[in-house]
């Protein structure tokens, strides 16, 4: 505490988790021994600015003190940040507000299905998009670049644009890691671990051919030299899940576990209060309370009570009656499973 009874951040936080952009990353430490950052050091970073959306998401995103913690851990210590919890408690969100806070960029953003592969998250080759160009340089029809231009055809997914070689960590999230295909986690360790991938398709190229422009995720151009990509900076891996499934103990070994409870009162106050200002959160306090009810009684996101606040403050409960109904549909329970 200082004088003033106001609690004093830890000097060791580079996140602060009070959604003010800073540039505390500069005093990042060096990565433990285990842990260490490629030979070499990139330029200056020039990735764009957070746009409008991602730039609100983690602005009015409110962390408590032990998920602070964790995540300047997770970033200290160059580990995945894997995030539990129920649907609807800010798993993704918290992604967004670090990359906010820290200056990283917007976030990368990498939705996990079932037949998700790690290729899919490294990168893409349009193998036909390719052959078709080549028969079209063959027959005349092609005034462009031609084959030569290989790098129009690769385009790196989010974890491979992650591993570019930075000055500063992007962020990556990987929403929804347990609806993966069992082998994913254990595929991601070697990634992990090591913060490089080959491009197979370069590396079949003469040696002196192996350096190329490719597309990013986040719609930008780098250059791959040697048909490798390695970063400088391992990326900020933040991973959520439902929990529809256990990961591997290799894997889940290697990150560091939060599970992020419902928001209580306090906490529901001030997410209602950064999203919609104080006055709103004055008036909407009847709905604050009736929601904490429905929270204890089963599954349901806060981004549910938000949309019941702006109906209120549009009117929609003006006729009691029809107001009940109208929120039993707004706060219907989310589906937990079978």
């Amino acid at each position: 505490m200082t004088e003033t009874g106001i609690p004093q951040t830890p000097a060791w936080w580079v996140y602060r988790g009070d959604g003010i952009p800073h540039n505390a990353i500069e005093r990042l430490p060096d990565p433990p021994s285990w842990r260490p950052l490629q030979q070499g050091m990139p330029p200056q970073d020039s990735a764009a600015t957070p746009g409008p959306a991602d730039a609100e998401r983690g602005r009015v995103f409110q962390a408590d003190r032990e998920l602070v913690d964790v995540v300047n851990a997770a970033l200290l210590l160059r580990r995945p940040l894997l995030l539990t919890g129920r649907p609807g408690t800010g798993k993704s969100t918290l992604a967004h507000a670090i990359a906010y806070e820290l200056g990283l960029g917007p976030v990368l953003h990498w939705p996990v299905t079932s037949r998700t592969t790690l290729r899919d998250g490294l990168y893409a080759y349009d193998a036909i998009g390719r052959l078709h160009e080549a028969n079209l340089q063959r027959t005349g029809l092609e005034t462009g670049s031609g084959t030569g231009d290989i790098g129009r055809f690769l385009r790196l997914g989010p974890l491979g644009t992650a591993l570019l070689p930075r000055r500063r960590p992007r962020v990556l999230l990987i929403d929804e890691l347990d609806k993966s295909d069992i082998d994913l986690p254990n595929d991601l360790l070697t990634v992990f671990e090591e913060g490089r991938f080959p491009i197979q398709e370069l590396l079949r190229l003469p040696p002196e051919q192996r350096s190329v422009q490719v597309q990013t995720a986040d719609g930008g151009q780098e250059l791959v030299t040697d048909g490798q990509v390695a970063c400088w900076a391992f990326p900020f891996v933040v991973i959520t899940s439902n929990e529809e499934r256990e990961f591997p103990a290799a894997f889940a070994r290697r990150c560091l576990r939060y599970d992020i409870e419902p928001p209580g009162p306090e906490r529901l106050a001030a997410i209602v209060a950064a999203h919609l200002g104080a006055e709103a959160l004055e008036q909407a306090r009847p709905l604050v309370e009736a929601f904490l009810v429905e929270q204890n009684g089963g599954n349901v996101a806060v981004d549910q009570l938000l949309s019941a606040i702006q109906l209120a403050r549009a009117g929609a409960d003006e006729e009691p009656e029809q107001w009940q109904d109208l929120l039993r549909t707004v706060w219907r329970h989310l589906e937990t499973g079978p």
